[in-house]
């Protein structure tokens, strides 16, 4: 099946280690580390669990020199991962992740302090290779803006945005990327849609604060969304009080929804009803749970009845339609061969690996 294709914004190509932010770059997919980053086992293992959910990109909090000591181990125990610094006020620590391997450092130019400093981190990332973003945030707008705006405005946002910009642009430093995050839909959404006429670099997407697992990934995906369907965006980040892994996944599905991605199983499933054959709903978890290790892109259809299943089933890989007494599975579009309750879950497992295997 054929899908339209979304005309993106043209932004600069940047790097974060060996991942492409921006110009024709596939959307990236980021999370942050919510351990202790001194606690360096807990952190490792952390990253470790993103990497295997499909991480294209970290952030990690460096609070102080402790912390950058911590991340220079961290580095060592995860080479192939690009890192982000998470970086305020201070540009000492900024300068010690660099030389401990750091492939992009947050920290907004304008809470540097002195220009010197901030000249210093700049000719460093320079030297270095290492990207900068910026990183507004509605709740920590400056006082004179808060109080010219009167509330965290899209127009706030975007005047706070320029003015770290600036800073940049005249120590002739373009290889940064800039989010513009509000906890609300309304005001990030407009935010980055100013931004992206003024500027080339990437933009960096994310509703901060979206709260919980549920709730956050519905913001999230309807701000994200909104952005995403109108060409803008070039990595992401989907903020949630749950485990981070969660955050890739949410990430993903997010651009799979809208065709700008392709990574790990595509799993189309009716909500079941009573027409259901076999019981859709323990299936598809039970399915989802065993598959999460898959990151190589397949589309699967689960259809409990036969009302939409063969129609489903004919536009994928795999695709089961549920019957009496027996299921029907499909492989590539057409009828393979016939399927009992009893171990479901193992034959489509088994089926779904071994049409990846084929590849």
């Amino acid at each position: 099946m054929r899908y339209p294709t979304i005309p993106r914004r043209l932004s600069r190509q940047i790097h974060v280690g060996s991942v492409k932010v921006g110009g024709d770059a596939p959307i990236s997919v980021q999370s942050m580390t919510n351990t202790n980053t001194c606690d360096v086992e807990a952190t490792v293992k952390q990253l470790q669990a993103l990497q295997k959910a499909g991480a294209d990109i970290v952030r990690i909090s460096i609070p102080d020199m402790n912390a950058a000591e911590a991340f220079g181990k961290i580095r060592q125990l995860v080479p192939n991962l690009p890192l982000i610094a998470d970086i305020h006020f201070d540009y000492k620590i900024a300068l010690k992740v660099a030389d401990l391997g750091v492939d992009c450092l947050r920290i907004n130019p304008g809470n540097i302090g002195r220009e010197d400093r901030v000249r210093n981190v700049v000719d460093c990332a320079k030297e270095k290779g290492i990207s900068i973003r910026i990183g507004v945030n509605a709740g920590s707008l400056e006082k004179d803006l808060q109080k010219k705006y009167g509330e965290p405005t899209p127009e706030a946002m975007v005047e706070s945005a320029m003015r770290h910009i600036e800073i940049l642009d005249r120590l002739n430093f373009p290889d940064f990327k800039i989010s513009l995050k509000s906890s609300d839909v309304f005001t990030t959404v407009a935010a980055y849609r100013l931004l992206a006429k003024q500027i080339e670099q990437p933009l960096h997407l994310g509703i901060t604060e979206a709260g919980s697992f549920r709730s956050g990934a519905v913001k999230s995906a309807i701000g994200l969304g909104l952005l995403l369907a109108e060409g803008i965006g070039d990595t992401l980040r989907v903020s949630l009080a749950a485990d981070p892994v969660e955050e890739i996944r949410v990430g993903f599905d997010i651009l799979k929804s809208l065709h700008l991605r392709k990574k790990g199983i595509n799993l189309i499933a009716c909500p079941s009803c009573s027409r259901q054959n076999f019981d859709v709903i323990k299936t598809v978890n039970e399915l989802e749970n065993r598959l999460e290790d898959i990151l190589e892109p397949l589309d699967v259809a689960v259809i409990g009845c036969i009302v939409n299943g063969p129609g489903e089933a004919k536009e994928v890989a795999v695709g089961l339609t549920g019957g009496t007494p027996q299921h029907l599975l499909y492989l590539n579009g057409k009828p393979h061969h016939k399927l009992t309750s009893e171990n479901l879950v193992d034959e489509l497992e088994k089926n779904i690996r071994a049409q990846l295997a084929k590849r």
